[in-house]
């Protein structure tokens, strides 16, 4: 098997192919299905190589539109269907398309390098050697669709689990409560920057400060990103950093918390799964904390429509139902403590991890 060359690697993007008839669309219509109802956001790239007159007839009028060299947009209720001129480049349809499906199935394009399911067919082709990509090779009989999902569940949660995850460091904010900025506050012998930092680091690949102000010298090798213009508050450091790096799942956190360690953000990673977008904890039926939590590159979708409309909580994404809100375990409730003014840190004493 060759993944030297395969596009996406690390990415939920898998081609399903065989020889026609193989029973490659039969297979996938079984298995979006049962993805579908278990609460998955399922995408399929469709070869026709004879164009899609079939699904927009040419006597129609959006075909009509489409000859006179628009773009369109087909809407019905609760559905729709775009038909766009260009060179049907693959890439720009999967990319466009993980940005808000948890995974996407490309029938056929079995020249083209992703990782690909080879279903034989009654003649017992197997694929040759100049096919790559080929992680499954499932041959036809009564239990290919079990094959298939019992295949797809383990690869899925792979693919998931390998995407780097990046911390990100909020440090916008006046502090006029605190009356000095609040990265630089001492308590326990560090900066409250530092401490948030020390504890994404324990998991996290990369750790980057978002926004501007001043911070301790031992950081200044860290990356530093700044905030966007769109808008204010935790938004401008958190879509600065997703647009930055757009396919890493990110760990936000505020540098108030001075409680933080790294056992809470190894709970927090622990929460992660397939389907789910983000992760806001929850401290009481009433309290979500959006920092710190985790953010999946789908929820970038979520919040650039916050922005769209206005508003510039994230908090506002816990609604969604790729959004979970897990309880914080009682014995870490503690370390998403924040603290806005200079009382609130005699209150909270720093404790060892």
């Amino acid at each position: 098997m060759n993944l030297g060359n395969v596009h996406w690697p690390g990415e939920p993007v898998l081609g399903v192919c065989g020889f026609s008839g193989a029973g490659k669309t039969t297979l996938l219509i079984h298995a979006v299905s049962e993805l579908v109802e278990r609460g998955l956001r399922v995408a399929v790239v469709k070869h026709d190589a004879h164009g899609i007159t079939s699904v927009d007839p040419e006597h129609k009028d959006s075909a009509r539109l489409f000859a006179a060299g628009a773009d369109v947009v087909l809407q019905g209720p609760g559905e729709g269907l775009q038909r766009r001129h260009g060179d049907g480049d693959l890439a720009a349809a999967v990319d466009a398309l993980l940005a808000d499906h948890d995974l996407v199935l490309v029938e056929g394009h079995k020249d083209t390098s992703i990782a690909k399911v080879w279903l034989v067919d009654a003649d017992g082709r197997e694929p040759g050697p100049e096919v790559e990509g080929v992680v499954e090779v499932l041959p036809r009989n009564d239990r290919r669709a079990d094959r298939f999902m019992a295949f797809l569940e383990g690869w899925l949660t792979r693919q998931w689990s390998s995407r780097p995850i990046l911390g990100g460091v909020l440090m916008g904010g006046g502090s006029r409560r605190m009356g000095s900025p609040k990265q630089l506050v001492a308590r326990g012998g560090r900066t409250l920057i530092e401490i948030a930092v020390a504890a994404l680091a324990d998991v996290a690949d990369e750790v980057v400060l978002l926004g501007a102000g001043e911070i301790p010298g031992d950081l200044e090798m860290l990356k530093r990103l700044p905030d966007i213009a769109a808008t204010a508050g935790p938004m401008a450091g958190m879509l600065a950093a997703m647009r930055w790096h757009p396919r890493a799942t990110w760990i936000f956190a505020a540098c108030d918390m001075p409680l933080l360690r790294p056992a809470a953000v190894r709970w927090l990673v622990e929460q992660r799964r397939p389907g789910t977008w983000a992760v806001l904890p929850r401290v009481d039926d009433a309290g979500i904390e959006p920092l710190l939590a985790v953010y999946e590159p789908q929820s970038r979708t979520l919040l650039e429509g916050l922005v769209a409309t206005g508003r510039r909580a994230p908090r506002h994404i816990k609604e969604h139902p790729a959004v979970t809100t897990p309880a914080i375990p009682e014995g870490l409730r503690e370390l998403w403590a924040n603290a806005n003014t200079p009382e609130d840190l005699e209150r909270l004493s720093p404790q060892d991890s």
